[in-house]
């Protein structure tokens, strides 16, 4: 798998503007808790620049425990916790976006 890291929304959007991803995997809470930076604009504009890129929350927060994230994000495929084991995080990619990259 090819991966980029970026540390914000905005950083991310622009990485999505220039690059084609399968998966991207974004946290719900980028950055500074009290910045309001989030991953969910981050879903919505690659929903509108990569149709196909399949996202991917992680969280260390109980919001949208109840699921409604897949409501909200059309492109969501799975919604995890933050201390998921990187191996379980690899794997889902995979599944997801085959032999693609990750963001």
């Amino acid at each position: 798998m090819d991966v980029d890291v970026v540390k914000s929304g905005e950083k991310a959007m622009l990485a999505i503007s220039l690059h084609d991803y399968d998966v991207i995997v974004a946290d719900l809470v980028l950055g500074n808790k009290n910045d309001g930076d989030s991953g969910l604009p981050v879903a919505d504009y690659a929903r509108y620049r990569r149709p196909n890129a399949k996202v991917i929350f992680v969280t260390d927060t109980s919001f949208f425990s109840d699921g409604s994230i897949f409501a909200l994000a059309p492109n969501a495929r799975a919604f995890v916790q933050t201390e998921t084991p990187p191996e379980d995080l690899t794997a889902m990619v995979a599944h997801f976006g085959g032999a693609g990259a990750a963001a």
